[in-house]
């Protein structure tokens, strides 16, 4: 059975839609305000901007974009943010990765206040994650964690395997699957007999961005499998898992595209609702 992440998210956007529509009554006066900082013009992240404001637009949330240039100094960028950390107008303030290479990311996220932190990738967001405190939850792997209940797919004792150990992927997903009662177990693109762990998977979540890694010998029959990869081989987009081939014999999978990237963003903008909620003293 296909994990339609795109269906999911059109309902989910409806469902923020009258979120901020019941808010606004509440607060006339004010907007529900997303700030996006841009450096340089990466072709991949002009169209991940691009359909945060799009999305952004429908649900009634402001997005404020900031573009500067990809030369711009360490200081530069986080008086920036800094600046939108004073801002009270300002709501959510996200980055957009990955940044050139003479700018440490964590260092500059880092200087995003917490409360305004609603990608969830701060040291201090990562740090109440997993402590179990209550944090921004990166959009992706929540999201995930929300499709699956979607489908009614209990994790609760399964067997999770996580291929991938990114933070903004696959360790944070490692842990809001810890957070289900999951079983979980972190493997990754250096694991060496990779099969061996990924064919003992109740729950498959792959996220290491090798086109078509996982293929249908490395995966128990009725096994549901989560591909956050995306990737061009042969001009053609894919995920990391051999979906016409995994598709056989699993018993759900997210299709790529249209699986999970359409929850990221979604789920972005329901952490800035948060946010501006947690900021109004609600």
């Amino acid at each position: 059975m296909i994990l339609d992440g795109k269906k999911y998210a059109n309902e989910v956007k409806l469902e923020l839609k009258n979120k901020i529509d019941e808010i606004k009554k509440i607060y006339p006066e004010k907007e529900i305000t997303l700030s996006i900082v841009l450096v340089g013009n990466n072709e991949a992240s002009e169209i991940y901007v691009r359909n945060k404001i799009k999305t952004c637009s429908l649900v009634g949330i402001k997005a404020s974009l900031i573009r500067v240039d990809e030369t711009i100094t360490e200081e530069a960028l986080k008086e920036i943010i800094r600046k939108l950390n004073s801002d009270e107008k300002v709501n959510g303030i996200i980055v957009q990765l990955p940044l050139p290479k003479h700018l440490k990311e964590q260092t500059i996220i880092d200087e995003i206040a917490e409360k305004k932190d609603v990608d969830g990738f701060s040291t201090i967001s990562k740090g109440k994650l997993l402590s179990g405190a209550e944090a921004f939850y990166p959009a992706t792997p929540y999201g995930i964690i929300r499709l699956l209940k979607h489908y009614n797919i209990d994790m609760c004792g399964k067997h999770a395997v996580v291929v991938g150990r990114s933070n903004i992927v696959g360790k944070p997903m490692a842990l809001l699957l810890l957070n289900e009662n999951a079983t979980v177990t972190i493997a990754h693109s250096k694991t060496n007999n990779l099969e061996d762990y990924t064919k003992e998977a109740d729950i498959l979540v792959v996220a290491v961005g090798k086109a078509k890694l996982i293929t249908k010998d490395m995966v128990k029959e009725n096994a549901v499998i989560i591909d956050v990869g995306m990737n061009r081989k042969d001009g053609v987009l894919c995920g990391d898992v051999g979906f016409l081939e995994v598709s056989q014999i699993a018993s759900y999978i997210t299709p790529v595209p249209g699986g999970v990237g359409p929850l990221t963003i979604v789920y972005l903008l329901e952490n800035t609702i948060k946010a501006f909620l947690k900021q109004n003293n609600k």
